[in-house]
């Protein structure tokens, strides 16, 4: 069940990103507010904590892959609709900030799972 409740809270969270990143060009039903820009990050970590806390080692090198292309791609999303709107080529129906938040969390919660996947494979380099 804790499983089940962290996959869900890791996808809102994913889908939270998502509605920033199209709100910030008046796609979808309603502009998203406050809770929105909370719930990105939060459902993301407790998600995956809740899901990490009782997976076996195997899935959690590979949910954290998933997570983690995810969240890259939700940042590569952004950082691509930032260029576009900085040279004209797109409009914004807004600030492009929401743009920068999704990168800028979409990189590093994107890059911490990949480096959890790789940490709970085991392949880890050794220390020297």
């Amino acid at each position: 069940m804790i499983v089940l409740t962290g996959g869900l809270l890791l996808t809102l969270g994913l889908i939270s990103g998502g509605f920033l990143l199209l709100a910030s060009f008046g796609v979808g039903p309603a502009s998203p507010g406050v809770t929105t820009w909370i719930l990105f990050p939060g459902f993301i970590i407790v998600g995956y904590i809740l899901f990490a806390a009782s997976a076996r080692v195997a899935i959690i090198s590979m949910a954290s892959k998933i997570a983690g292309a995810l969240l890259l791609l939700l940042a590569v999303g952004a950082a691509a609709a930032l260029f576009a709107v900085a040279n004209g080529l797109l409009r914004s129906a807004g600030e492009p900030f929401a743009l920068w938040y999704v990168m800028g969390v979409g990189l590093l919660l994107g890059a911490s799972g990949f480096a959890i996947a790789r940490v709970s494979a085991g392949t880890e380099p050794a220390q020297t």
